[in-house]
Parts: C-alpha cells; structure tokens; sequence
C-alpha cells in the first residue's frame, strides 16, 4: 500500500531515484519512490559505470554484487573501432575483465589510486540491484506503475496526488519534501518554471540529431566476427554509424545508430531494425529484436534550477547528455548521493535548510562541466567523417582505414581514459565546504591529481591487501587524524553537541598524502576541511551544516587504520 506520508516524496524510479531512496532509507528517513513504469528499465540503456559510482556502491555495500553482473567475469571491456564489426578493425583501446579489476585496482597508483576501477554493466542491472536494496531498508516503499499526477508546495510540506496508471486510482501522499527525478521530460521541472539551458539540436554525422536504439539478441554474432571480443563496439563508414555495447556477453547487444535521411523514425519496423543491424556487423546473421526505437543525441542541458522551496531536480531531470562519456547516469547518481544526506540532516534536525541551498550550489556546476565534456567526446566521433573508399581492398582503402585507426585510437584513449573527470570533479565555492586557501590542480580529463584541498574527492590509499581508506570511513562524517598524538577530541564533541555521528580515525601514514595534521569527510566522501588544529571544530561545523542545531543521540567510533 503506498503510505499516506512520508519524510521525502521521490518521483521517478531510475538511478537517481533508487540511489536516493538508499541514500535516505539508509540514515533512517521514510521516503515513497513512485514511477510510471511497469518497473526498472528493461532495455540497457547506461552501459557505464564510472570508478567514482563504484565507491559510493562500495560504501553502500554492494559493488561486488554489481562487478558481477552483466559480462561475465573473464570478458574483456575492451573499446574496437571497425569498418563494420565483422570486416576490418582499425583501433583498439584495451581495458580490464571484471576479474581483472579486482586484482589490477591493489597495485595501480597515480591517476587510477582508487577504491574501484569502473565497470561495464548495463543500467537495467543496476537498477534491479538498487531497487533490492532500497526497498529492503525501513521506510522507504517504492511503487512502480504510478505517476506524479500534480503537486504542490505548501510552505511547510509538499502535497503530491499520484495516480495508478493501469486503474486510475488516486492517491494523495504528504512529504516534507520532493525530488522530481522524473526525467528529461520532467513534470516537476516545467512546473517549477524551470528549463533547460545550453546546447541541443547539434547535427554531426554521428551522435548528433535522431538515433535509432535496438536492443537485440544474435548469438551468432560471435560465430561471425573475427575479431577479439570488445564490450564496446563502433562502427565508421559512410553508410552506417553505429555504436554497440555487449550486455552479456553471450549475445545480447545495445545497437545504436544514426538514421540517415530518407529515414522516417515513424514508419520504422522491426524489420528495419534488424537490417539495420545486420549492416553494422557485415553480416546477415539472424537478429531478434527484443525493442526498438528512436531517441536523440546532441544535447548538453542543464536546468536553470535545481531547486524551489521544498522541491528538487535530480538526474535526467536536471541535465541531460549525449551519451558518449557515459556520464549521464554517474552525475545522476552522485546527484542522489549529494542531496540524500543533506535532506537526512535537515529533517533529523542535525542541520538547517541552508545547507539544501548548497545542492544546486554544488551540482549544477558540476553538470554543466561534465555535459561539456561529453559534447566534447561526440564531437570528436561524430564530426570525423570516413572517407567513402575505407571499406574498399585497395591502397586507397587501406589509407582510409590507416587515417581512421589513428584518429579513433586518440579518441578512444581520450574517451574511455578519464580519471580526471571521474575523481576530479569538485565543489570550490560551496557554502557546505571550509577552504583551506590552497589551490586545486587542474581540471584536466584524462589526468588526475590526488588533493586534499577541500572541495574534492579525498585522496586514496590502500592500507593493507585488501583493505581502502575508504573503507575506514564512517558513513556519515570522518576525521582523518594523521598527526602524532592528537586525538581531534574537539571534532569529537562539537559532533556530539550537534547530534552529528563522527567516525575518528587514526591514520598517521596518510600524513604525506594529505598534507595536514586533519581532515574531515562528509558523509559524500568529500574533503570538507582540512588543518594542523581542531581548535575551531565547532565552528567548522557550524559552517557545514548551515546554521545553528539541536543535539541529538550520537555514535562516534574511534578507528586506527
């Protein structure tokens, strides 16, 4: 039964949702998720997850469970460039099996210090793990199969009237607030009067305009190609762009491709479908379409705003990406996992409204970079034309196929390589960070520096074989204690007058890494402060959680890493 109440009122069932209904089911806040759908998605989708999505499923609990699901555990993520799949390869930029991570993440140093390595997985199985999780949690009740039919803002709660779609039953819930996770077509959004802003409608030969996604299953495919096997799979030549992502390995594949003129994304069959399949391997193997349809590439928007009153936007509601990169659903998952323990802070009475203020603070900077970044990979893919003669077996064929291995090889290390915008993205500025006066390193792609400055990811070690700092961390704040013989005792009671839980951890060999005596880590794992002194500990924490608050109980936890 849906509840008549609840603390937070989710709407919209994709990562960003179920991320945010762990985030808050987790810290003890009530929350109902409704989505129109039937339930999660049944088509791939994302097929990328990022290192820094992989250390907030670390954190949760459930990032082994994820690395095991999708390609089987020996399958190589490698990213293949063709003529058509089953002609000639022009580029390779080879990555790690799942298993492979798992071992490789222990010895990896500089950019790639990290807790996890990414994983190529497909949205629908993410989101089956995320919803299992969630709806395992105390209070949180999640309804697919219903949608937001209006709300309203009323000051000190928000109304929202849900409607059951294959019924039309009705049904009014009270939250203390919102988060319209509902989309790029987001009810929530326009009603709150905001909209998109940036760049759409971009034309490119590729990744620009209408695209045609087909989720197939062809078995066959492997019998076929002659190549290694890839998990992801692009196609280039003159007739038929198409990118393709493995889903199991076995012969499931996400086929995407640009529809040419002459085209009618309208009148499009199955059969189609599968023709168009066929043309980007080389191929007639047999294809079962298990769906079809069309969506568009080109965009790189953001909402104007992130927020009205006691209702936010989140995910795909809130920007909106070309998907090259594959940082769509990362940024909408570290949207969830910014806002959730801020929305937990607020009602537990930890901290005052303002801090809310800093989510848009905080995220919409940071879309707007990473849908820069992405309309950057297409434009590489998709500006480069093949010339007409790559496909032929003549010298001038095998110069064409020599100029295109060569741009897409550089294209693939920029594209798939991406440290930088992984672990680099930061939030200088926001009211809900202390500056320590220093300076970050560059923002940079494909290269990333480990800093402490607060604002950032905090840098990683492992501490043992198997064991991360981050493991160290506590769920909701962390001091890091690196100095000699300093307990940080007072951070330990400016979080218990404020009812704030603190984890205080001793960590003396970090000392180099960190540059500082102390460190404090939001419940996000962001560097909030850092200094040689906890002199000011209650004021620091003053300033991060936005205004005065009433104590409550208290768990602090004294760790020696």
């Amino acid at each position: 039964m849906l509840p008549d109440q609840a603390s937070v009122a989710i709407i919209g069932g994709g990562p960003c949702g179920l991320m945010l209904a762990n985030e808050l089911g987790r810290r003890g806040i009530s929350a109902v998720l409704v989505d129109d759908k039937p339930s999660t998605a049944f088509n791939p989708q994302a097929n990328a997850t990022q290192a820094r999505t992989m250390e907030h499923y670390r954190r949760l609990g459930f990032a082994d469970e994820i690395r095991n699901l999708g390609l089987p555990n020996d399958f190589p993520t490698d990213i293949a460039y063709f003529t058509r799949f089953a002609r000639h390869e022009l580029a390779r930029f080879s990555l790690p099996s799942a298993a492979e991570a798992k071992q490789r993440i222990h010895s990896l140093s500089g950019s790639w210090s990290a807790a996890e390595l990414p994983h190529r997985v497909s949205q629908k199985y993410v989101e089956q793990v995320l919803r299992t999780h969630a709806q395992q949690l105390p209070g949180i009740s999640i309804h697919y199969g219903w949608r937001m039919a209006a709300f309203a803002d009323a000051g000190d709660k928000v109304v929202v009237d849900v409607e059951e779609v294959e019924t039309g039953r009705k049904h009014r819930i009270e939250a203390a607030y919102m988060v319209g996770a509902d989309g790029p077509r987001s009810m929530t959004r326009e009603q709150l009067g905001f909209r998109y802003t940036g760049e759409t409608g971009i034309k490119r030969d590729f990744m620009g305009g209408r695209m045609y996604a087909v989720y197939a299953r062809a078995p066959a495919f492997y019998d076929v190609v002659p190549h290694a096997r890839a998990w992801m799979n692009v196609c280039v030549n003159p007739e038929r762009r198409a990118f393709m992502a493995t889903v199991d390995g076995k012969g499931e594949f996400a086929f995407h491709t640009q529809l040419r003129e002459g085209e009618d994304e309208n009148t499009l069959t199955a059969d189609d479908a599968r023709r168009m399949f066929q043309a980007g391997v080389g191929a007639d193997i047999p294809v079962e379409v298990l769906s079809h349809g069309t969506w568009t590439a080109g965009h790189s928007l953001v909402s104007n705003g992130f927020q009205k009153g006691r209702v936010f936007l989140g995910g795909d509601a809130a920007h909106l990406f070309t998907p090259t990169g594959g940082l769509g659903y990362n940024t909408a998952v570290e949207d969830a996992v910014n806002l959730g323990w801020k929305l937990a802070a607020v009602i537990k009475g930890q901290a005052g409204p303002a801090l809310l203020d800093s989510y848009q603070a905080e995220r919409q900077p940071l879309a707007i970079r990473n849908t820069g970044y992405a309309r950057g990979f297409a434009d590489s893919l998709g500006l480069f034309k093949p010339a007409p003669e790559i496909e032929e077996n003549s010298p001038a064929g095998e110069a064409a196929r020599r100029e295109a291995g060569e741009h897409m090889a550089a294209h693939g290390r920029a594209e798939f390589n991406i440290p930088g915008i992984t672990f680099g993205g930061r939030y200088d500025g926001s009211p809900a960070i202390v500056s320590d006066g220093s300076m970050p390193p560059p923002d940079k792609a494909n290269e990333y520096t480990a800093t402490a400055c607060p604002g950032g990811r905090p840098p990683h070690m492992w501490l043992d074989d198997v064991r991360s700092l981050y493991d160290a961390f506590g769920f909701e704040w962390t001091l890091l204690c690196m100095g000699a013989d300093n307990e940080g005792q007072p951070f330990a009671s400016a979080a218990r007058d404020k009812g704030v839980e603190l984890a205080v951890v001793h960590v003396p060999q970090a000392r180099e890494l960190y540059q500082s005596d102390f460190a404090l880590i939001r419940p996000d794992q962001i560097v909030a402060w850092r200094g040689d002194s906890c002199r000011d500990a209650a004021q620091i924490f003053e300033t991060l959680l936005g205004a005065r608050m009433r104590a409550s109980s208290l768990t602090t936890q004294k760790t020696t890493a």
